[in-house]
């Protein structure tokens, strides 16, 4: 009767998708130094929907809601418990239609636009250059500048860089001072345009590398005596031939870095509903974000064989998933809300990423506050983090820390015919030689079962957190801010150097041992 009431059990286990997959992960410690850069766990700030506006900015005359400078305290401190490494602005599309002068002086001195891309609404340009910058010292982050190239010239990125960077005398910093800011930013990280293939001006990748090596030359002097972190407007998702093409043409001394923007998409004519996807919505997705993986393997073999001494970095400075806005909501404002489908898309990227760390030394999730992706969203004096918020933070021990390749074995997630990986993973050592090892589960229905060979890696404890809920669509709401938290995950088991571990269906596990 027990073996029966066994079988009866597993059949059950299988009917209700309670199943169990099998991985195996082995680490592959390296006497190779491959430091996962901070800056893979970049942000993007556009003057898009409620980003800069509502999102960050509530105005210095806001006697309702707490801000320093008009920068929201709440938002600062969350982004800061991110450790959060860089912040690219003011776009995006944005970027290439932006003229910074408009944004500099007494704010009610300052001309007006009407913001074509993002819902034609009147942009005040309140919030400018010595907003951001000043709000990137609140936060302790790098300022990632993008340059207007598709409707700006070429004097005008060159004053920009010298208003922002020089602490002589010279016309720009003149005006700087003028404007209530004695010494310079010192501004490392910048974009040469936008997309230049598309919203950036549609231009042909050889007509983009002649332009680029013209503004990238007089952007400060022919030697990048102050070394400026020049970065190109790199491919669109697939377009290897972009890619080839800027790095055969523009001579390594003029770029530091390359770009790349890939989204995860279903469809871009129908993307679906943020909160109300089916499985079949679900998987497409997923294809779509894995295919992240492919990208960035094929963009790192092309440039391997133009700059084999590695001199050049891949910069994945917009990624994350894109749907329809929230209904009701302004159609170009981009907002959407954030599910546990979106957790599944930022800890499968940023394993990508920091597995691909030889290379990958730059992205910027897509985007901060109330658009797209965020990992805040606000409303009034309410602010809330979303399960991609979690993911970052729970992630933020690769930052700096050494990688330590892995060789993984993943059981399948299937759908349909189709099958993609349901475990992805990355792990790294830090300064203080504890290890972390980064887990993903994204298939919907099974617990994932992995063994873990550490390699040789010394090991007595394991702690961690998980990140899960009851159904792939859950969310943080307002009315429901800490719906899906992080909690304490002590199932793992190490012994005789190895590590056992249940991932549960689409959650969200970081691991540290010492």
């Amino acid at each position: 009767m027990r073996k029966l009431n066994l079988k009866l059990g597993i059949a059950f286990m299988l009917i209700s998708g309670l199943s169990l997959g099998q991985s195996s992960i082995k680490l592959e410690p390296s006497a190779k130094d491959i430091t996962i850069s901070k800056h893979i766990y970049g942000h993007f700030a556009e003057h898009l929907g409620r980003c800069i506006y509502d999102g960050f900015y509530v105005g210095e005359k806001n006697d309702s809601i707490p801000h320093a400078n008009g920068v929201r305290t709440d938002v600062i401190e969350a982004l800061k418990n991110l450790n959060i490494p860089n912040l690219r602005w003011p776009g995006g599309c944005f970027a290439d239609t932006y003229h910074w002068k408009d944004g500099i002086g007494p704010k009610a001195q300052r001309p007006s636009m009407v913001n074509n891309w993002w819902g034609g609404v009147t942009e005040d340009n309140s919030f400018g250059t010595h907003d951001f910058l000043n709000m990137c010292e609140l936060l302790g982050a790098e300022p990632y500048l993008a340059g207007n190239v598709g409707s700006g010239e070429v004097q005008e990125l060159a004053d920009w860089v010298q208003y922002v960077n020089f602490a002589g005398k010279s016309p720009m910093s003149d005006l700087r001072r003028k404007n209530g800011r004695q010494e310079p930013w010192k501004v490392k990280f910048w974009g040469v345009g936008n997309e230049s293939w598309g919203c950036g001006g549609n231009m042909t990748v050889d007509y983009y590398t002649d332009i680029y090596r013209k503004y990238a030359t007089f952007m400060l002097d022919w030697t990048n005596g102050a070394g400026l972190y020049r970065i190109a407007s790199g491919a669109n998702s697939a377009d290897y031939n972009w890619t080839e093409s800027l790095l055969k043409n523009i001579p390594g001394s003029l770029m530091k870095g390359m770009g790349l923007h890939h989204y995860a998409v279903i469809n871009w004519d129908k993307k679906g509903s943020a909160t109300e996807f089916s499985e079949s919505e679900y998987f497409k997705t997923m294809k779509s974000a894995w295919f992240m993986n492919e990208l960035v393997e094929k963009n790192i073999a092309i440039m391997d064989k133009y700059d084999p001494k590695g001199n050049i970095d891949l910069i994945v400075d917009e990624w994350g998933g894109w749907y329809d806005v929230e209904p009701g909501t302004n159609p170009g404002f981009l907002y959407q809300q954030n599910t546990m489908r979106d957790a599944m898309i930022a800890g499968m990227t940023l394993n990508i990423f920091n597995n691909n760390a030889r290379r990958v030394k730059m992205a910027n999730l897509a985007q901060a506050i109330n658009v797209l992706q965020a990992v805040i969203l606000t409303s009034g004096k309410s602010m809330i983090l979303t399960p991609t918020y979690h993911v970052m933070e729970m992630y933020k021990v690769h930052q700096d820390a050494k990688l330590i390749p892995i060789t993984l074995q993943s059981a399948d997630f299937e759908f349909n015919g189709e099958k993609l990986p349901a475990v992805s993973a990355s792990a790294s050592q830090d300064t203080k030689g504890r290890t972390h090892i980064s887990l993903v589960n994204i298939d919907p229905k099974k617990t994932n079962r992995i063994r873990v060979d550490l390699g040789g890696l010394k090991a007595s404890n394991v702690s961690g957190r998980i990140l899960r809920a009851d159904k792939l669509q859950d969310y943080n709401s307002f009315k429901m801010p800490k719906k899906i938290l992080p909690v304490a995950y002590n199932k793992a088991k190490v012994q005789n150097g190895l590590l056992d571990i249940e991932v549960p269906a689409f959650s969200v596990i970081v691991l540290e041992l010492n």
